[in-house]
C-alpha cells in the first residue's frame, strides 16, 4: 500500500481549458494518476504527463465505468499509486456526484481535497453575455438537472417555471419539448430562450428564441448536446448588447 493515499477532486471548468483555476493545474501536476470525464478538454492532461490517465466519464449514454467501479478505482489507485486526482467538469458539486466520491474515499480511508471548479451553469451563459440575475429583472435564478438519474424531467422544473427567476437547465435537450410544454402551461410561451451548445469552447453554437419557438430554432441550427439551456428575461440582454455594438459601429463607419 502507498504512503500518500490522496484524493483530490477538481473541477475542470466549463470547457475552454484556460478557466481551470491554477490550484487546479497544481494538482494535476502533482498527480500519478487521473480519472476524468467526457466534458473534460484533452489539453489539460497536459499538465499531468507522466500520470495515468483514464477515462471514467460517459457519452451517449454508454459508461465507460458505473459509478460504483469509478469509487473503487478511485480507492484501489490511491492504494497502489498514491495521489489520484479525478478530473470532473465544471464544479464537481454541481451535478457531478463529486459527493459520492468523496464519502466513499473517506469511509476507505483517503486524504481528500475538493478544488472548485467554475460552473457552467454562470460561466457559459456569460461568455454569451447572458447574465444570470440582473437588476430590475431577474433577483434570483435556479439551476436545475433536466433530466434525473432514471431518465425523467426533473419535478422542480414546474416549480421553476412558476417563478420570475433566470431558470438554467443542464442535461435538459433530451425533454426539451417537455420543458417547453411545462412553460407553456403556466403562460410563459413569449418567455426568452437560449440553447448554448459546447459553451466557452471553439465550437460554441447559440440559438436564442421564445418558449414558444424555440424548438423550430433548435431544429433549424441542429443544436444538440452538450447544451445548456437558459429561460429569463435576461436572455434579452444579449440582443440588446449585440444591437448596441451593431449601432456603434455603424456610426463609426459613417
Amino acid at each position: 500500500m502507498h504512503s500518500l493515499r490522496k484524493l483530490t477532486l477538481v473541477g475542470a471548468g466549463p470547457g475552454d481549458p484556460d478557466l481551470i483555476t491554477l490550484k487546479g493545474i497544481r494538482a494535476l501536476k502533482a498527480a500519478a494518476v487521473v480519472l476524468y470525464d467526457a466534458l473534460v478538454h484533452p489539453d489539460l492532461l497536459g499538465y499531468a504527463p507522466l500520470a495515468e490517465h483514464i477515462f471514467v466519464g460517459k457519452r451517449k449514454g454508454c459508461y465507460a465505468y458505473q459509478q460504483d467501479q469509478i469509487n473503487e478505482l478511485i480507492v484501489n489507485r490511491a492504494n497502489s499509486h498514491g495521489h489520484v486526482v479525478r478530473l470532473k467538469g465544471g464544479d464537481p458539486f454541481v451535478f457531478g456526484r463529486g459527493s459520492e466520491e468523496v464519502e466513499y474515499a473517506v469511509r476507505h480511508g483517503l486524504e481528500v481535497t475538493v478544488i472548485p471548479g467554475i460552473s457552467s451553469c454562470i460561466a457559459v451563459p456569460s461568455g454569451q453575455h447572458i447574465p444570470v440575475t440582473k437588476r430590475g429583472v431577474s433577483k434570483s435564478f435556479w439551476v436545475i438537472t433536466g433530466t434525473t438519474s432514471k431518465h425523467e424531467l426533473c419535478r422542480d422544473i414546474a416549480l421553476a417555471a412558476r417563478s420570475s427567476a433566470t431558470v438554467v437547465i443542464l442535461m435538459g435537450m433530451a425533454k426539451l419539448k417537455e420543458i417547453v410544454g411545462t412553460f407553456s402551461r403556466e403562460g410563459k410561451s413569449d418567455q426568452p430562450v437560449a440553447v448554448i451548445q459546447n459553451g466557452t469552447l471553439a465550437n460554441e453554437k447559440v440559438g436564442t428564441g421564445t418558449i414558444g419557438t424555440i424548438l423550430e430554432v433548435v431544429e433549424q441550427e441542429q443544436l444538440s448536446n452538450p447544451a445548456i439551456i437558459v429561460i429569463g428575461e435576461v436572455v434579452n440582454h444579449r440582443d440588446q448588447l449585440l444591437r448596441l455594438q451593431q449601432e456603434y459601429n455603424s456610426e463609426i463607419l459613417v
